[in-house]
């Protein structure tokens, strides 16, 4: 086995290094003191496809929540130790991607296994249920894993998903359009979507829920991941009289969408879900062109002090990697800055049962939440804590809207109002004027 050290960064007595292994066809990432590894080091383990975006950013937002850990003091004693394999899941390969996760925990010796995958994940959480290993997803929103821990409690109790689900996710952007007519008074919608699994199932949802609560849906498209040019679609859009257009378009095809809305002067408002378009980045890369579309977002990529660590988290981010986190990674750096350590800590120890019930009663403030909370399922509390108690409770869907060159939260309501921001209309000609 050859091995290469890629980076080397000093943080008080931690030093990360990352060793590529040939085995299994991924690369194993280890991290450890400049001289050897801790004795009684508490080792957590990364899976994911380290090699794309999402998982190097997952890893990278790790490491960093690792060396502040150790820089005070670890927990109960003991440092945080990172260990990673590249499994490959954007390849859908199964067997690469089973491989590295059974090695984090058969010989990497990881006593906890954050997994980025998506399709890969389901195998994943049945490894860990019979090595009875703690498990954490940050990147699947499958609601079934979820449901996987109320009927076999047993077996399944060592999972647990730090963001939220997809039925969360569905109900979030069904509340913000709700917002969206309170806002404007608009009811005509047109829904275009980007044809992969999760924007059909939200689209499908939002499909029967819209006409339930007064909107008329009259425009619903499905558009091909490749698509670059959106004139059509808009030209498609205008002539069905929509007043509000919902995008949900992923990658930097969300590039060209938010020109071509400002080159027509498009009489619709933009009110979506476009990753792309929470990149502080998506300003310059639009020549500002995205001015007033609005997309979902999370506090910690526009900077919005949400909590007491949303700023301070971002700004270590930004210090130590070069670049704004984005959720995926937030989620990740939560877990072992915030979320683990409090529960290892009221454990009193890492036994897992007992960290097991120790994380079941966490309620602890993060960058992405006032107050993180598992739910029973071991999926995490969204919104309020009660029917009439603040927005901010748990954890946020939040919409920015582009002004001036800034993300200005404009969702949920109460948020925006403390913010002290509006929501605003373009300056050309629309629904709005009337």
């Amino acid at each position: 086995m050859g091995s290469k050290a890629l980076t080397k960064v000093q943080s008080v007595a931690l030093m990360a290094i990352v060793v590529v292994a040939t085995a299994g066809g991924g690369a194993a990432y280890l991290l450890w003191s400049a001289s050897q590894l801790p004795p009684e080091d508490i080792r957590i383990g990364v899976c994911g496809d380290l090699d794309k975006p999402g998982g190097k950013n997952i890893l990278q937002a790790v490491i960093l929540a690792a060396e502040q850990v150790n820089a005070d003091g670890g927990v109960l004693g003991r440092n945080f130790t990172i260990v990673a394999e590249d499994d490959d899941s954007t390849s859908g390969d199964l067997a690469v991607s089973n491989n590295a996760f059974t090695k984090l925990i058969t010989i990497d010796n990881a006593e906890y296994v954050i997994d980025s995958g998506t399709g890969t994940f389901i195998p994943h959480i049945d490894i860990g249920a019979e090595h009875h290993k703690i498990i954490f997803a940050t990147s699947n929103a499958l609601d079934d894993l979820a449901q996987m821990v109320l009927d076999d409690y047993n077996r399944y109790k060592y999972f647990f998903r730090v963001r939220p689900n997809a039925t969360s996710g569905a109900d979030a952007m069904l509340n913000s359009i709700l917002t969206l007519g309170n806002y404007t008074d608009f009811d005509k919608v047109a829904i275009l979507a980007q044809d992969n699994s999760a924007y059909n199932a939200i689209a499908l949802e939002l499909s029967s829920s819209l006409p339930r609560n007064g909107f008329d849906i009259v425009y619903n498209s499905k558009v091909a991941t490749t698509v670059t040019d959106f004139a059509s679609y808009f030209a498609a859009v205008e002539a069905s009289g929509a007043q509000i257009l919902i995008p949900m378009i992923s990658g930097q095809a969300a590039i060209p969408f938010a020109k071509e809305y400002t080159d027509r002067q498009s009489p619709l408002v933009v009110w979506g879900s476009m990753a792309a378009a929470t990149d502080n980045t998506f300003w310059s890369l639009t020549e500002g062109k995205c001015e007033y579309v609005s997309s979902l977002g999370q506090p910690i990529s526009s900077g919005y002090p949400l909590t007491n660590k949303t700023v301070q988290t971002r700004e270590a981010y930004i210090q130590r990697w070069g670049a704004i986190p984005e959720a995926y990674a937030a989620y990740g750096y939560d877990l072992v800055r915030f979320i683990l350590p409090d529960a290892i800590k009221r454990a009193g120890t890492t036994e897992t049962e007992a960290v097991i019930k120790a994380l079941e009663t966490t309620d602890v403030e993060t960058s992405l939440a006032r107050r993180f909370v598992f739910t029973s399922s071991h999926d995490v509390m969204v919104g309020a804590a009660s029917p009439n108690g603040p927005a901010g409770d748990y954890m946020l869907f939040c919409e920015f809207q582009w002004q001036n060159g800034t993300q200005v939260l404009v969702y949920p309501k109460e948020i925006m109002e403390e913010a002290g921001a509006t929501y605003k209309y373009p300056p050309w000609q629309g629904p709005w004027s009337k």
